[in-house]
């Protein structure tokens, strides 16, 4: 690793609401100072990265999640204030009739793109490479240029989850059959790269069997461990993040705060290495 950091570059995995927890490491990296140069992210790694690429700090991407989600501890007062935000939340994704797939996201997307006054790569402050698969040869498509809506849209499909989305002749997917931590297509110039990955943690436990879905998404989870594990095996990223994530799955939306708590747990350690490197890059 280059110990003269000067470009760095951040790769945000997917994993449904584990996602939200690439929101604490973005808030370290602020903390210490560093400037990401580069951004590429997967699915709910994508989401957050536009934002982030967009010029929102992680702790104002943490303030737009906290409005619109509902908190343990929120009182009649809170959702009081918080009532408005939550209506859109409610109104932008929604049920697909078209049996490819549960859900439609344009309306969410379309909203996210609202709060960030943008609407093409070209008019993001740092540059993002979005991940979505082709569905029919499997390999990983890259966007950087063009309407990020398609992007985003194709990048979080989720396959029985998400509608399959329609661009330029190709049938695309999520991006995790692919490449769930798109580390590695970071620029070669950046001096560092930084890898978030938030897959599950495994733990065996008594259980009763998982249900069709819940054994469809950990079926899902467990492809692209073995992808991402693989690509590790050959080329690791300069620093690589995998806090301990139990008992979340990718749609489990109501647990957005243990997602935070758990995550929260690591960032001590991230914090010590990233200051680490800036102090002997200076």
């Amino acid at each position: 690793m280059n110990t003269n950091v000067s470009t760095v570059g951040v790769a945000l995995g997917g994993g449904g609401v584990r996602g939200l927890g690439h929101i604490p490491v973005l808030e370290a990296i602020d903390a210490c100072g560093i400037i990401p140069t580069a951004i590429a992210g997967t699915s709910m790694g994508a989401i957050i990265g536009v934002l982030y690429a967009a010029g929102r700090s992680g702790k104002e991407i943490r303030s737009l999640v906290e409005e619109h989600r509902v908190r343990r501890d929120d009182g009649i007062k809170d959702l009081y204030a918080k009532r408005a935000s939550l209506l859109k939340w409610l109104k932008v994704v929604r049920l697909s009739w078209t049996g490819s797939g549960l859900l439609k996201a344009d309306r969410f997307l379309r909203y996210l793109i609202e709060q960030m006054n943008v609407t093409r790569f070209e008019d993001l402050k740092i540059p993002l490479r979005v991940v979505a698969t082709d569905f029919y040869t499997g390999k990983a498509i890259i966007f950087d240029s063009g309407p990020l809506l398609p992007a985003l849209k194709a990048s979080m499909s989720i396959p029985g989850v998400f509608v399959p989305v329609e661009h330029n002749g190709k049938i695309l997917v999520d991006g995790g059959v692919s490449n769930n931590l798109p580390y590695d297509i970071l620029p070669e110039s950046c001096d560092l790269t930084i890898a978030v990955d938030v897959s599950p943690t495994r733990e065996i436990r008594d259980a009763d069997p998982p249900s069709m879905i819940d054994a469809t998404l950990g079926m899902f989870d467990m492809l692209i461990e073995r992808v991402t594990q693989a690509m590790i095996d050959k080329r690791p990223p300069d620093i690589y993040f995998h806090p301990r994530l139990v008992g979340i799955r990718i749609l489990d939306f109501d647990k957005a705060e243990d997602v935070f708590t758990q995550v929260q747990a690591a960032i001590p350690a991230l914090t010590e290495r990233l200051n680490d490197i800036r102090q002997h890059s200076l």
